[in-house]
C-alpha cells in the first residue's frame, strides 16, 4: 500500500474517532439529564454507551471490522433499551438521536475506502432503523431519530467518500509530478553525460584531428601516433559505456603518475611537451579534491594549455596553482600574442564548454585576463569540499 493510502485511512479514522467519541459524549450527557430515562434503565445505558465508546476507539484506531461490527451491535442495544423505555421523554430522545446520528454514524467515513465498506454500512443503518422501529412500535415518538440517524449516517458516509476521493486525486497528480520530474532528471542527466562526452572529444580526439589536419607542424610521428592511440582507447571506452572514473575522491599531485589516481598535471604536462609545449609548475604540490571537481580543473587546464599551443605562438606556459580554505586555484600564464575577449565569436564552444561549462559543473568558474600583444592570463577555480 502506498504511504499516501495509508495517510488517508489514518485521516478517516481519526475523523470517526472524534465524531464517534463526541456523539457517545452527547449521548451520555442526554442521558444523565434528570427524568431522561427511568433510573433502573440508566445504569445499564451507560455502561452501553461507555461500552459503544471504547469500541468506536478500537475501530478507529486499528480499523478492526470486529470492533466495528461491536460497536454497531452495542449502539442497537442502546437504542433498544432507551427506545423501550415507557417513560421516555424528549431529552431520552435527544440521547438516541446523538447515537444515531454521531456515534456510530461516524463509523461510516473509514468504511467508504475499504471493498466491503458499503456494504458494512447499509447493513449497519439497517440495523438501528430496525431498533428504531422497534422502541416505534412501543409507543415512543422516533420521528426525529430517524430523521436524525438517517441525516448523520448519510452526511458522515458522503465527507468519507469526498475525502477519500480528494485524497486520491492528489495523489494522482503527485504522481503526475513525480513522473515529470523524474522524465526531466533523466533528461538533464543524458544532456549533461553528452555534454561532458562532447567536451571530452573536444580537448582530445578533435585536437589530434586538428593536428592532422595541418599536417602536424611543429609535432613529430611519435607523439602523433602516441596520441592517437590514447585517443583509440579513450574512444573505445566511452562506446562501450565505461564511466570515466569510479572515486569519489584523488589526490592531486604535479608528479603523480599512479594511474588509479586517474588523470594528473605530470599526464597533462607529459601530453603537452609531446605537442611542444613546455609547461612550468609553479605553487601547492599536493592537494586533496573531489574526484568530479580534480577533473574539472584537470580538464579545463588541459583545454587553456591547448589553446596556448594552438594560438599563443610560444613554446613555453606556466602554471601556478594555490589553495585557502575554501577554493584551489590554477593561474595559466603565458606570454604571447594575447587577444581581446569581448572580441572572441560566442558560436566558438571550446572555452564556453571546455572550460566554463566544466568548471560551473563542480561549483567553480573561470576568467580571462588578456590583450593583444600582452600575453594571456587566465583564473581556473573550483571549491574545496
Amino acid at each position: 500500500m502506498r504511504r499516501i493510502d495509508k495517510e488517508r485511512d489514518r485521516l478517516l479514522r481519526r475523523l470517526a474517532r472524534v465524531g464517534g467519541l463526541t456523539g457517545a459524549a452527547s449521548a451520555l450527557a442526554c442521558l444523565a439529564v434528570p427524568g431522561a430515562i427511568a433510573p433502573s434503565r440508566f445504569a445499564v445505558a451507560s455502561a452501553l454507551v461507555v461500552g459503544m465508546a471504547v469500541l468506536i476507539g478500537l475501530a478507529t484506531t486499528r480499523g478492526a471490522v470486529p470492533a466495528t461490527m461491536g460497536a454497531m451491535a452495542t449502539a442497537v442495544a442502546l437504542l433498544l433499551v432507551i427506545g423501550l423505555d415507557p417513560s421516555l421523554d424528549p431529552a431520552g430522545a435527544t440521547a438516541m438521536a446523538a447515537v444515531g446520528a454521531l456515534a456510530t454514524g461516524a463509523l461510516a467515513i473509514p468504511l467508504v475506502v475499504r471493498p466491503t465498506g458499503p456494504a458494512l454500512i447499509v447493513a449497519s443503518a439497517a440495523a438501528i432503523l430496525v431498533a428504531l422501529g422497534a422502541s416505534a412500535a412501543s409507543g415512543a415518538d422516533v420521528r426525529l431519530v430517524v430523521i436524525a440517524t438517517a441525516a448523520g449516517w448519510i452526511a458522515c458516509a458522503i465527507l468519507g467518500i469526498w475525502l477519500a476521493r480528494a485524497i486520491d486525486r492528489a495523489a494522482e497528480r503527485i504522481d503526475e509530478v513525480g513522473r515529470a520530474h523524474e522524465a526531466e532528471r533523466l533528461a538533464s542527466e543524458s544532456e549533461a553525460q553528452q555534454r561532458q562526452d562532447a567536451r571530452v572529444l573536444h580537448d582530445t580526439v578533435l585536437a589530434t584531428l586538428s593536428l592532422l589536419a595541418h599536417s602536424g607542424v611543429g609535432v613529430g610521428t611519435g607523439p602523433l601516433r602516441q596520441q592517437a592511440g590514447d585517443d583509440a582507447r579513450l574512444l573505445k571506452q566511452l562506446r562501450l559505456g565505461a564511466p570515466l572514473d569510479n572515486g569519489s575522491s584523488a589526490i592531486f599531485s604535479p608528479e603523480s603518475s599512479d594511474d588509479g589516481l586517474g588523470a594528473t598535471f605530470e599526464s597533462v604536462r607529459q601530453r603537452f611537451a609531446r605537442l611542444g609545449l613546455d609547461v612550468n609548475w609553479h605553487g601547492a604540490n599536493h592537494l586533496v579534491l573531489p574526484r568530479d571537481a580534480l577533473d574539472a580543473l584537470l580538464g579545463a587546464l588541459g583545454e587553456c594549455l591547448e589553446n596556448v599551443r594552438r594560438h599563443a605562438g610560444v613554446s613555453v606556459a606556466d602554471v601556478t596553482v594555490t589553495d585557502d580554505e575554501h577554493t584551489v586555484r590554477a593561474m595559466v600564464t603565458d606570454q604571447g600574442a594575447g587577444f581581446e575577449p569581448a572580441a572572441v565569436d560566442p558560436a566558438r564552444l571550446g572555452f564556453a564548454e571546455s572550460v566554463v561549462g566544466r568548471l560551473h559543473a563542480v561549483g567553480g568558474r573561470a576568467r580571462v585576463f588578456s590583450s593583444p600583444g600582452s600575453g594571456t592570463t587566465v583564473m581556473l577555480e573550483v571549491p574545496k569540499p
